[in-house]
């Protein structure tokens, strides 16, 4: 098997697809307000208790960029299963760049509307024995 780099174009495309997947990550484990940092960062905007551990976060995001890119080049049909706990931020984000996620809290929006249409993927959504975290306003 040949060893074959990648070439910088596909390098910068990954670095820019893995840069956002962590700043959105960071912002779920420790922010509880003022995510995009419009203000000065203060004590109140930090969660008391955090959702993930940063640890393993800019491994999960490097793995779910380059799985992206070997599923596009091999036009695979896979999943990418990761465990529950401290990787929980890291998928929420990648799902997030991707739009998934928006998709979801659109469905899950006209569920509570009494729009009970089902989504024409099959789809997973799993409540973490912990329960939710973050605020408890649902209109967030």
């Amino acid at each position: 098997m040949e060893n074959q780099s990648l070439s910088p174009e596909l390098l910068q495309k990954i670095d820019a697809y893995w840069r956002p997947a962590n700043y959105l990550a960071v912002g779920q484990i420790y922010l509880f307000d003022n995510p995009l940092l419009c203000l000065p960062l203060m004590a109140e905007h930090v969660k008391p208790h955090l959702l993930g551990h940063w640890g393993t976060t800019p491994g999960q995001d490097f793995i779910y960029a380059h799985l992206n890119r070997i599923i596009k080049e091999h036009d695979l049909n896979m999943i990418y299963l990761s465990g529950p706990g401290n990787s929980g931020p890291a998928i929420v984000a990648n799902v997030y760049l991707e739009g998934a996620y928006t998709e979801t809290q659109r469905i899950r929006a006209n569920a509570k509307s009494g729009d009970m249409k089902r989504p024409v993927w099959p789809m997973i959504v799993l409540k973490s024995p912990k329960g939710w975290t973050g605020p408890k306003d649902e209109s967030h």
